[in-house]
């Protein structure tokens, strides 16, 4: 381990998070750790604006998709007992689930290249958002209403919270016990984290759980969300517990030594290439460092998990403040530890500010119909947004831009004339994205009816407003939602805008054409694509 200046490094910790040590505002905890002992943790705003509590040391979090490391593991222990095998066709044990006519196995899902489709997106495309309630069986339907996926098992990535919920199942079928008892039982309680627990449903009371919020206007509202969780995000913990769970990768106390390895063991493509998606883990290059993450988003709560294995490391943020970037925090965090190392190079710089100006507006990939927006923020940050979800951009060194963000490959290089962007995605897939004006062009003529998708059980109702502007009702299995904004990009390409209390999400949406009429379209997201709705006679 490095020798850190505690002092200096508490100055520069406060310094971030100074913007939520306010009266009234839900804020963070930033945790420094390293073999086991909390080296040093700051904490701002409160864990409860009615009760006017702060974060405390021992306040506990919805950690979200952090939970995923923590699947795979009972995934590894069970199949060191022999229970399962990582190549093992997940059919053999869910024996209920679609046959995509594809060999999909365990090590598929785990490291997110299965091409299952993720379950949160499919109902959001059905009218459901996270503040409505449903069930368990209510997730496993839409699933079992798929019919395709993505792309074939092993060739992409795409980040899907399926491949955990069935995780999760499978854990719970070998093993003849609830998920979170598994868990509790077998890694929670031997490491000591007794203040962490997997939680299935959001109204269960947890003790010394923060409250979850959402900016709106000058203030706050409480996080709405209901849908049960599972293997793919129901860990409720906190700084000190979470490290106990860091320090086990060097100890090995739960599955020995080699679980640590194996969640960060990653995977090649069909392709030969290297995901850079491990097993609940993302290993990937931080200022020549190599770095083992995981990031967490619910409803009014935000984590990253960050550890870097050569320093003996681990940056730990978390928050019960939507507005918090913790992937970025926990990143200048670890900037300020690394900061002047002889070992460590500087950040590489960004491009000028007038190169970052150019490159600001929307852009079309005609291949997809996907789409993506540039822009630069007021102190010169550059940002992208995919699917309504903004993120902040970075240099790379050979002088691309690439996301700032966990869990998603994108590095984009503008073009010479300013016209187009090349993006390079997962797998090494690239994409020229072409600009497009974001000034309102027409509809396709014909679009106004009535679609059906099989897949969704789910109808969408078309109304055309005017010549640039159209609306969608949604009638889905479990509710009816809308009306949804629909605008033309380009030609045939539209984008629906869905309200959501993540964020304001889009799918992007390729129109088809029959004999002299619109007979279908195609709506894709950044976790399900390609979604297939047909004209209703």
């Amino acid at each position: 381990m490095i020798d850190l200046d505690l002092a200096k490094l508490t100055d520069h910790i406060d310094r971030l998070i100074a913007p939520w040590a306010k009266p009234a505002t839900p804020g963070c905890t930033v945790g420094v750790l390293s073999g086991g002992r909390v080296l040093l943790q700051r904490s701002a705003g409160l864990a409860s604006l009615e009760l006017d509590v702060p974060i405390g040391p021992d306040t506990c979090f919805r950690v979200a998709s952090v939970t995923k490391q923590f699947t795979c593991a009972a995934i590894l222990l069970l199949g060191s007992e022999g229970k399962l095998r990582l190549d093992q066709d997940v059919h053999e044990l869910l024996p209920n689930l679609p046959d995509f006519g594809e060999r999909i196995t365990l090590d598929h899902l785990m490291h997110n290249t299965s091409g299952l489709r993720d379950f949160l997106e499919l109902m959001r495309m059905a009218g459901m958002d996270l503040q409505i309630p449903c069930t368990p069986e209510d997730l496993l339907a839409a699933i079992k209403l798929q019919r395709t996926l993505n792309f074939t098992p092993g060739g992409r990535f795409a980040y899907s919270n399926t491949n955990f919920l069935l995780l999760g199942r499978i854990v719970e079928r070998l093993s003849g016990q609830p998920l979170g008892a598994f868990v509790g039982e077998r890694i929670l309680a031997p490491l000591g984290m007794t203040r962490s627990r997997l939680v299935q449903a959001t109204s269960e009371v947890v003790p010394g759980l923060a409250t979850g919020y959402i900016p709106q206007g000058d203030g706050y509202v409480r996080a709405g969300h209901a849908f049960p969780q599972g293997g793919e995000g129901g860990l409720v913990s906190c700084v000190g517990d979470l490290a106990l769970w860091d320090h086990n990768f060097t100890t090995g106390t739960v599955g020995g030594v080699d679980l640590g390895e194996a969640l960060a063991a990653q995977a090649p493509f069909l392709n030969g290439r290297t995901n850079s998606y491990a097993r609940g883990l993302q290993v990937k290059p931080y200022r020549g460092l190599r770095t083992v993450d995981h990031g967490g988003l619910w409803p009014g709560f935000k984590t990253e998990f960050l550890r870097v294995p050569a320093l003996g490391i681990t940056v730990l943020a978390i928050a019960n403040n939507a507005a918090v970037d913790c992937y970025r925090l926990a990143h200048r965090v670890l900037d300020g530890i690394v900061d002047g190392l002889p070992e460590v190079p500087a950040a590489p710089p960004l491009p000028p500010r007038a190169a970052l100006d150019r490159l600001a507006g929307r852009y079309l990939d005609p291949e997809t119909a996907a789409t993506v927006e540039f822009s630069v923020t007021d102190d010169g940050t550059p940002s992208a947004t995919m699917h309504g979800v903004p993120f902040a951009l970075e240099a790379t060194e050979d002088g691309r831009l690439t996301a700032a963000r966990g869990a998603f490959d994108f590095v984009a290089q503008p073009t010479s004339d300013g016209e187009s962007v090349a993006i390079e995605f997962d797998a090494g897939t690239h994409a020229l994205f072409q600009r497009v004006p974001t000034a309102p062009v027409p509809l396709p003529v014909g679009l106004a009816g009535r679609y059906a998708c099989a897949e969704l059980g789910a109808i969408w109702t078309v109304t055309v407003e005017s010549e640039t502007s159209a609306q969608v009702a949604v009638s889905g299995p479990l509710h009816h939602a809308g009306p949804w904004p629909l605008r033309a990009i380009a030609g045939d390409r539209l984008r629906i805008e869905v309200p959501s209390v993540l964020f304001k999400a889009w799918f992007d949406i390729q129109v088809r054409h029959g004999t002299g009429t619109i007979c279908s379209f195609e709506v894709s997201g950044a976790r399900a694509r390609r979604l297939r709705f047909d004209r209703l006679a």
